[in-house]
């Protein structure tokens, strides 16, 4: 894997972004894209030396659009227009998402539809490839007009203003700018709402909540087929004839990786004839046809995020032509349609693996195994309070799956009066990811502890391999212990992927 990675507005990839987020690569500028900047920056010169009446670059912003600048208050307008956006408010972005959503702002000026001076895309790689970033609060985005006030506080420390972190350090932007050899920009026409204009915050952490939506799905089947193996499950209703008849991708996909996980498994030929059960619970039955569509609506997401990595969302556009059109590339509603659409998704994921956990715990259901599988209940509780949990987020998750983007307020004087709410869709998407990810290592660390009691039988190849995983991590419950730290462990190795087919990710 390369360690360079290399931008021109037309080519990022998700796995790109990632990896940038996660300081596993070094950004630079590809010399084509530095061309096209230049070739519109002189569109944007032109105008402002002929003093034509353009759209945000000698004219006010959204309802002010209509009041012309003049030429000796340009530079003061767009650092006005950087100072007043920066209005958000919350809790900060995480690092990873943030330094997503600089390298995409980056991305998309590079593209060279932006009027920009590659300077800017230059100092945003630089601050990336040094480690810093900025303090951005995640709440004050409506999602149009792109995401204006995440974006002016990245703007802010751009132009020396405000605060920067470098390395856990916070200190003011222009120290920590120069403490790294670099220097702020100064705006030139045009390039304040260049830099605030787009769809980058909420497709950041889109871009990064896809990643991890993947790894879910392949962990909720890693974490279902060993709940299947401790509770004596049939793995008949994964037979690829019985997909083939309905044609859906995903639920193909599904079963033919639950049949991989279970294959050459010893629990299973120990109960394959004798046992009364006919067919099992839909929560071992039919994970093809829950877990599949969730893979159905991560290809459809990817889709969509992954044409926005690259995509122009300015306004106005600059072309090489000379021509300078207005439209509506900032609005967010395809993401913020697919954040949605993935909260959906995963709640479903949220759902049915909490219902597999209670199977492994109610002694009414789980064929055998211990009650709440504690070697000695009534004394000992056992996993009775991690199923509690598990139902608490999966709770949650419902209340946080309702769409964001179906809301509406009108902002900025009635101008911008459809708005998709994306940014909310976004941060409600991580939540949620954050929840399925403990539901998923509740349900992996009850599912070992079924798998302990089927000893000295052995369960399928891909449910070994995650058992013993699982034993690498936490040791099997006894006696009963606090067991907060014992989810928070695996609920990080589910993050990284410890449980995906190859292990890492």
């Amino acid at each position: 894997m390369e360690r360079t990675i290399e931008i021109d507005g037309q080519s990022l990839t998700v796995e790109q972004v990632a990896r940038v987020a996660a300081r596993d690569a070094v950004v630079e500028l590809a010399a084509p894209a530095r061309s096209r900047m230049e070739a519109t920056r002189k569109v944007v010169d032109g105008i402002v030396a002929r003093n034509d009446v353009v759209y945000g670059v000698t004219t006010g912003f959204g309802k002010l659009s209509e009041i012309a600048i003049p030429p000796d208050r340009l530079a003061e307008l767009q650092v006005n227009l950087v100072r007043s956006h920066a209005a958000g408010v919350g809790a900060l972005l995480p690092e990873r998402e943030t330094r997503a959503m600089m390298l995409l702002r980056a991305n998309v000026i590079a593209k060279g539809y932006s009027g920009a001076r590659p300077a800017l895309v230059d100092l945003l790689l630089a601050m990336l490839n040094a480690g810093i970033w900025a303090p951005i609060p995640e709440q004050g985005s409506v999602g149009a007009s792109g995401d204006l006030a995440p974006l002016a506080h990245l703007a802010l420390g751009l132009i020396g203003e405000g605060a920067l972190i470098r390395n856990g350090s916070v200190g003011r932007a222009r120290e920590i700018l120069d403490g790294a050899g670099l220097a702020p920009v100064t705006l030139a026409p045009k390039e304040g709402i260049t830099l605030i204009n787009g769809t980058q915050a909420h497709t950041a952490i889109a871009s990064l909540a896809l990643v991890d939506a993947h790894t879910l799905w392949q962990t909720a089947h890693v974490a279902g087929a060993m709940s299947l193996e401790a509770l004596l499950g049939t793995p008949v209703a994964f037979d690829a004839r019985i997909q083939d008849a309905r044609g859906q991708l995903g639920q193909a996909a599904s079963a033919a990786l639950l049949r991989s996980l279970v294959q050459d498994s010893a629990i299973r030929e120990s109960h394959r004839t004798g046992d009364p059960r006919v067919q099992d619970a839909y929560a071992l039955r039919c994970m093809p046809q829950v877990h599949g569509p969730v893979l159905d609506a991560i290809d459809f997401a990817a889709g969509v995020i992954g044409r926005e990595l690259n995509a122009a969302t300015d306004n106005p556009l600059v072309f090489e032509n000379g021509d300078i059109l207005s439209g509506g590339n900032f609005h967010g509603q395809s993401v913020a349609m697919a954040l949605d659409f993935l909260a959906i998704a995963l709640t479903n994921l949220a759902t049915i693996s909490e219902r597999r956990i209670d199977r492994l715990v109610h002694p009414d259901f789980n064929q055998g195994l211990p009650a709440f599988l504690s070697p000695e209940a009534g004394v000992n509780s056992g996993f009775m309070m991690a199923q509690v949990t598990a139902a608490s987020l999966a709770s949650e998750c419902k209340g946080l799956a309702h769409p964001a983007s179906v809301d509406t307020i009108p902002t900025d004087g009635n101008k911008e009066d459809v708005v998709p709410m994306a940014m909310g869709a976004a941060w409600k998407l991580r939540r949620i990811v954050h929840n399925v990810q403990h539901i998923l290592a509740i349900e992996l660390m009850c599912a070992a502890q079924g798998i302990d009691y089927r000893a000295p039988l052995r369960p399928g190849r891909g449910v070994a391999r995650a058992h013993a995983t699982v034993r690498a991590l936490v040791e099997p419950l006894g006696n009963d212990r606090v067991l907060s730290g014992d989810i928070t462990t695996l609920a990080e190795a589910v993050a990284a992927g410890r449980f995906t087919a190859s292990g890492e990710r």
